[in-house]
């Protein structure tokens, strides 16, 4: 048998385990999809063990916060303000050491548009969509190596600093610290303003050394960012060529709503009690 096809064996062979483990445990919802788990898998280097125990770090920090991650629907009122002021793009295509980019931007700048833990809820929502979508329209198969997240910094006030909840800044930054089910390899600050240190004096404190060692502002222009990103996977408006950032909002809307099903469905987020994981008492969700 060859190389990668005893790699395929192997691989088969731990995923069906760890689906396996999954339904059998009660510290975990009923449902995964099949792609999420094999991203779990990944992020930990294909080590069964270690994979299962991001699994439940993931749905217990889940679960902790439920107004964040589990209460929640692409196109309720909250939603549609957090999407109409600002955007949450996963970018196409993957980078050439093979991770997947996502930008973050304001449309509008005004402060008290922003509402810190209705956006943050938006963000997961993304998130998760995209986390059960291939990375890469033309290699379906081809799972992301990482994520390099890029926050545009453009239009950002001390104002919305002010407007930051504290409880959600913590809960955003340790789910990206210890369970998320890709490998975090970059953060781009780009378009940072002159009282950049007086932001980041705020948040520095909930991220960890080896997080913020991953942050790269760029102060000057936009010329830095593109020795990491390459500009064909950035929108127009950013030097590149993937399309405009209206039709990337597009298709991240129609993704949304497509699976709004799945994000809205308790079976793949809530951990039940294990006196009442009988099956039945779900009926009060369908």
């Amino acid at each position: 048998m060859s190389a990668e096809g005893e790699n395929g064996t192997q691989l088969r062979r731990d995923l069906n385990e760890l689906v396996e483990w999954f339904h059998q445990n009660e510290k975990l919802p009923q449902e995964i999809d099949p792609l999420l788990l094999r991203r779990f898998y990944q992020c930990m280097y294909g080590d069964v063990e270690e994979t299962k125990k991001l699994i439940e770090v993931n749905y217990s920090l889940r679960n902790r916060h439920p107004h964040l991650f589990i209460k929640r629907d692409p196109l309720d009122d909250d939603s549609k303000r957090t999407f109409d002021y600002a955007d949450i793009l996963p970018l196409p295509g993957l980078t050439p050491d093979g991770s997947k980019v996502s930008l973050y931007c304001f449309r509008e700048f005004e402060a008290t548009k922003m509402h810190h833990t209705e956006d943050t809820r938006a963000f997961f929502m993304v998130a998760d969509c995209r986390f059960v979508t291939p990375d890469d329209a033309a290699r379906p198969n081809i799972l992301s190596e990482g994520e390099v997240q890029i926050f545009d910094m453009k239009g950002t006030t001390m104002r919305h600093i002010s407007r930051l909840t504290i409880s959600t800044l913590r809960a955003y930054i340790k789910f990206l610290q210890v369970a998320f089910p890709v490998r975090l390899r970059a953060i781009h600050m780009v378009n940072c303003p002159s009282y950049l240190d007086r932001i980041v004096s705020v948040v520095k404190p909930f991220i960890s050394d080896e997080v913020f060692k991953l942050i790269r502002f760029h102060t000057v222009s936009m010329d830095s960012l593109y020795a990491f990103v390459p500009r064909e996977m950035l929108p127009e408006e950013y030097g590149g060529s993937a399309g405009s950032l209206e039709a990337l909002r597009t298709h991240t809307k129609k993704a949304l709503v497509e699976h709004r099903e799945y994000l809205m469905n308790p079976n793949h987020w809530l951990v039940e009690k294990s006196e009442k994981r009988n099956g039945h008492s779900w009926r009060i969700f369908r």
